[in-house]
Formats: structure tokens, C-alpha cells, sequence
């Protein structure tokens, strides 16, 4: 069944956040996604005219795991080799093909999976006057997904550009789409890259 085009409005007062685009996640890497090169350059292209509306998220890995509270001391502990003590250095960078970007893009460091826990990024957004968040990058059942989630709980509207999104399960890209299509209708729209342009005209 041919699902029909949803009707999305024009996107103002926005900026794209790009998700964990870093080197830990590239090919080779201990947190290989696969997908990352396939989605590399529809991403390139909307940092590109979007530059100075681009927010890049950098997850960064505690020193040593006893330095995060509670589970995520068991969670570094297995993934002892992604400590910071542990990782070869530059790891954690954005992947080149992004951080020729930055700056003028904003790049905003967090320390778990969501970009608005224990980061900056909700007062900037503020300062800014943004009430739209454009959506792309890694992963999208762990980081990205707990991003969207606070973002929707935060009041603003969230449209996740779908070819341009990467995760290492399959099963847990398309779960997500599907929930976000039949359960966030309200506040989160899926558009497609060649779509962006024509809904967000603003590049300034």
C-alpha cells in the first residue's frame, strides 16, 4: 500500500541539528554504523546551505566509567575501549566531511544520548528564537530518537528528514519511522532532502 504524501507547512525559525556525526561512528570505527556513508552526502548538502543554521552534537565519552552516575558505569565498563582514556585521539571529532562546517556551525558536546540533557543546546535554541528543529544523523533508535523525544517535550516542532538518518539495525530505523508516521503525527513530520529546500527557504 502507497502511503499518501503527508502535507507538510513551511519550515521557519529553525535550525538543523545534526546528531553524533563524529569518527567513532564511521567505517573501522568501534561503533561502526553502517549506513553513515550512504547518508554522508544528502547531509553534506543540507550543512552546506544551511551552514550557518547548522547545530552539530558531539556525544563525549566519560575518562573512565566510574566517572557517569549509575548505568552508565556498567554500560562504559563493557564499552571500556570508547572511554576517553581508551580511544585513539579524534575520535569523538565530527567526521571531516562535516567539520569543514564548523563554524560557523555551532558544534554543542553532550554527554549521553539525548542533545538537550547536560548540554547548552536548549538555552541557545532559545536565544536564537528557534521553534523548529530539522533532524538528521546518528542513530536513529538511540541518540537521535532521545533527542526527538525531548525535543517534542520541550515544545518544539521536529522534522526529521528521513534520508538522512543512519543507524546499525535495520529493524530499529524502520520501527521508528512507522512510530513516528502512526503515534507523533501532531509534532513530528518526515520529509525527504529534495523536499527541504522548498519548505525551508530561509539560509541566512
Amino acid at each position: 500500500m502507497i502511503l499518501p504524501k503527508a502535507v507538510v507547512e513551511p519550515v521557519a525559525h529553525a535550525v538543523h541539528l545534526c546528531v553524533d556525526m563524529q569518527n567513532i561512528f564511521a567505517r573501522g570505527n568501534i561503533w561502526e554504523t553502517p549506513w553513515m556513508e550512504r547518508v554522508l552526502p544528502t547531509i553534506a548538502g543540507i550543512c552546506e546551505r544551511y551552514t550557518a543554521r547548522t547545530v552539530f552534537t558531539r556525544f563525549i565519552t566519560p575518562l573512565h566509567a566510574e566517572d557517569r552516575p549509575g548505568r552508565w558505569q556498567r554500560y562504559f565498563t563493557k564499552w571500556e575501549r570508547a572511554t576517553r582514556s581508551r580511544l585513539p585521539a579524534g575520535q569523538l571529532d565530527l567526521v571531516p566531511a562535516l567539520a569543514r562546517f564548523a563554524p560557523p556551525a555551532a558544534v554543542i558536546d553532550k554527554p549521553g544520548y539525548s542533545a538537550f540533557v547536560g548540554s547548552p543546546l536548549a538555552a541557545l535554541l532559545g536565544e536564537k528564537g528557534v521553534g523548529t528543529v530539522v533532524v538528521t544523523g546518528a542513530e536513529t533508535d538511540v541518540c537521535v530518537l532521545a533527542t526527538v523525544l525531548d525535543a517534542v517535550d520541550l515544545g518544539f516542532r521536529v522534522v526529521i528528514v528521513e534520508d538522512a538518518l543512519c543507524s546499525s539495525s535495520d529493524a530499529g530505523h524502520d520501527a521508528l519511522m512507522t512510530m513516528y508516521r502512526n503515534r507523533f503525527a501532531e509534532q513530528i513530520e518526515l520529509v525527504r532532502a529534495e523536499q527541504l529546500p522548498e519548505l525551508w527557504r530561509e539560509v541566512a
